[in-house]
């Protein structure tokens, strides 16, 4: 996201520009969340490519009529509209998201298959799932995974585990856990672009991707996301220090002011 009334201090100031704009002063990805509850207007669309650059990326979601509703059977027609409007950002899109239910279980995996088969090629995707047999490290996760591997698709992971552990004594924390999945951790990466939804420490498996040519998309999350670009200001820190001296080193980026605090409060580590 990038429209948050609480990160005017942190990250808008007395800035005028548009609110995205100066989020890509900063930040180099954004997940457009929007995109799932509804096909953006054309205008919005041009909107976004006019407040951002080419070295910033989007992931949108697919919407939710096509996950959710069609279960992506019969999406054609769908899917042409949905990539007719989206055509000004497609080069600026890292990562199209395939938000699956719960109900999407193995059975359904021929359906994600055909779907693949669907989509415009020559774009990076990725699937998130949330049945629990594809945490289950069974023939079924093992069929999903060999599944996204042959179409080069990202496998989403999602590590809620500190919102979890939280007690639900706030307004923030009861709706997040109403709406996080909370599903095991498994931090495999199933082609060149994994998606994480970052709730803890992965400092020690990004180098690994990183290493290995892989281009990690980092997406930080707290139950009210107001201290979120702190978090994710700081990790890009830590990050940079721990590949200072490898040939995988961080550039610079015009950074927030340190907020040393966070760390802890989030169990970063070198």
């Amino acid at each position: 996201m990038w429209s948050q009334n609480q990160w005017q201090q942190t990250i808008y100031g007395n800035s005028q520009a548009h609110r995205l704009a100066r989020y890509a002063e900063i930040f180099n990805t954004v997940e457009g969340n929007t995109t799932f509850y509804a096909t953006p207007s054309l205008q919005n669309v041009q909107n976004w490519y006019a407040a951002t650059h080419d070295d910033f990326k989007f992931t949108f979601k697919l919407p939710k009529h096509i996950t959710h509703e069609l279960q992506l059977q019969h999406a054609g027609p769908a899917l042409q509209q949905f990539f007719k409007v989206m055509e000004p950002l497609i080069n600026r899109t890292g990562v199209w998201k395939i938000q699956l239910p719960a109900s999407f279980g193995p059975q359904s995996l021929p359906q994600l298959a055909q779907f693949l088969t669907q989509v415009p090629q020559g774009l990076t995707y990725g699937v998130e799932v949330r049945n629990s047999a594809f945490f289950a490290k069974g023939e079924a996760e093992k069929a999903l995974n060999r599944l996204l591997i042959d179409y080069n698709c990202n496998r989403i992971i999602m590590d809620t585990r500190p919102v979890f552990a939280a007690p639900p004594t706030s307004p923030a924390v009861i709706d997040a856990h109403q709406k996080k999945p909370k599903v095991p951790v498994h931090s495999i990466a199933t082609a060149n672009n994994p998606v994480v939804h970052f709730f803890q420490n992965w400092l020690k498996q990004l180098p690994l991707w990183i290493a290995q040519n892989k281009q990690p998309y980092l997406f930080i999350h707290t139950p009210d996301n107001h201290q979120a670009p702190q978090l994710a200001v700081e990790l890009y820190r830590l990050l940079q220090q721990q590949l200072a001296h490898s040939e995988s080193t961080l550039a610079d980026i015009n950074l927030l002011p340190q907020h040393s605090h966070t760390t802890t409060q989030m169990g970063f580590d070198l």
